[in-house]
C-alpha cells in the first residue's frame, strides 16, 4: 500500500470525525494507522475523538503519545494543552502552549490561550 492509500483514509476518518460519526472516524483512522503506524494525523484524530466522547484521560494519553513521536506537531500540541487545561492540569497545559509558542510564535490559538497562564 502506498502513502496516498493512507493519506487517502485520513482524510475520510477527518471528514467523518467533522461529521461527528466518531465510530466512523475512529474505524476508517485505525486502518491508516495499520498501513502506516508513524501516521500522526490519523493517531491526533483518534485522540480528539476520545476527547469529543469525555474520555479525556485517554485523550490526553493519546495526545502525548503524538507529541512524543512527533514533537514539531503543533495542533496535536496545541489540543494536548487544552485538554489539559480542561482536566485543570494548568502548569502541563501552560508548558505545551508555549512549546507551541517557542516552535511558532504567531500561533493564533496558543497566543490567546497562554493569557490564562501564570
Amino acid at each position: 500500500m502506498n502513502a496516498m492509500t493512507v493519506e487517502a483514509l485520513y482524510q475520510q476518518g477527518f471528514e467523518y470525525r467533522c461529521n461527528g460519526q466518531f465510530d466512523l472516524a475512529r474505524s476508517i483512522l485505525q486502518q491508516a494507522l495499520q498501513l502506516n503506524p508513524q501516521h500522526a494525523d490519523s493517531l491526533w484524530q483518534i485522540g480528539l475523538i476520545q476527547g469529543f466522547e469525555g474520555d479525556f484521560e485517554g485523550s490526553v494519553e493519546t495526545l502525548q503519545k503524538v507529541v512524543r513521536a512527533h514533537p514539531t506537531h503543533q495542533e496535536a500540541r496545541y489540543d494536548l494543552a487544552m485538554t489539559m487545561m480542561m482536566l485543570g492540569m494548568m502548569d502541563e497545559a501552560c508548558a505545551e502552549f508555549r512549546e507551541v509558542l517557542r516552535q511558532n510564535p504567531n500561533h493564533e490559538k496558543a497566543l490567546q490561550q497562554v493569557v490564562y497562564c501564570p
